[in-house]
């Protein structure tokens, strides 16, 4: 707990490495973190600092070296491959830089075929793939064409419902702009902060600041730890404030 703050995730003595021949590379360890219920944390850092590596490892997506992740309440870590990956799916949604979505699939099909291990009814999910959709501002006109036919945008946004149609505890971002352009970016951003505003818990690995602002908790990686951290509050247009207090600390980092 932190203040009224509920742990989602703790990571404890963490550390990933990785050999070759007789050369191990750290690229963290000794690493200890909370993250909490309802925020939207974001983690920064220099390249090949580490940051997506980190985020796979608090997912399940990557088995950490030692120490111990638990989400939830329960330690992943010690899950075997079969058990996380169905973890992974009742747990977490992702949005990678890449849009993973299938080609011969509409955008509908590629989030109902992701809806498989949804307890409720297919009418009930067919009702909240829709509601998602109008959440991101896709038309049900455009529901139905192939990912081929539709901007970068579009395909990022409904790759954002595929991610969320689980109801997932966390959702976990991986550069999710970093293939857009300004206009299509702004667009997705602007859905990852409705969904935090309705309650969604967002972890989010990002260079660029702009999208670092949309966050509430920036983490910084470096030096294979966590090396500070600032807290923005949640996320308002045009302000300055809120801007400049993210420079302050980016600077401090060394950024």
């Amino acid at each position: 707990m932190k203040g009224n703050k509920q742990t989602i995730i703790e990571a404890k003595n963490l550390k990933k490495s990785f050999r070759t021949g007789d050369t191990e590379q750290t690229i963290f360890e000794n690493l200890d973190l909370n993250l909490y219920k309802g925020d939207f944390t974001i983690i920064m850092g220099s390249s090949g600092a580490g940051k997506s590596t980190l985020m796979y490892s608090l997912s399940g997506m990557d088995r950490p070296t030692a120490g111990e992740v638990i989400f939830n309440g329960k330690t992943i870590t010690s899950l075997n491959d079969d058990k996380l990956a169905i973890f992974r799916r009742r747990n977490c949604g992702f949005v990678f830089q890449q849009i993973y979505l299938l080609d011969k699939m509409s955008l509908m099909d590629n989030v109902l075929t992701a809806s498989a291990l949804c307890d409720e009814s297919k009418k009930d999910v067919i009702r909240r793939a829709r509601e998602l959709f109008d959440l991101v501002n896709i038309p049900e006109v455009t529901q139905k064409k192939f990912p081929s036919q539709v901007s970068g945008g579009e395909a990022q946004r409904a790759g954002i419902v595929r991610a969320v149609i689980n109801k997932p505890e966390v959702l976990f971002a991986d550069e999710p702009t970093g293939a857009l352009n300004s206009g299509n970016s702004m667009a997705v951003l602007d859905v990852f902060t409705k969904l935090h505003n309705e309650g969604q818990s967002i972890i989010m690995v990002t260079h660029d600041k702009k999208t670092a602002l949309r966050g509430n908790r920036v983490l910084y990686v470096r030096d294979g730890k966590i090396f500070g951290e600032c807290d923005l509050g949640r996320y308002t247009e045009e302000n300055k404030e809120r801007e400049a207090k993210l420079n302050d600390f980016l600077m401090e980092m060394g950024w």
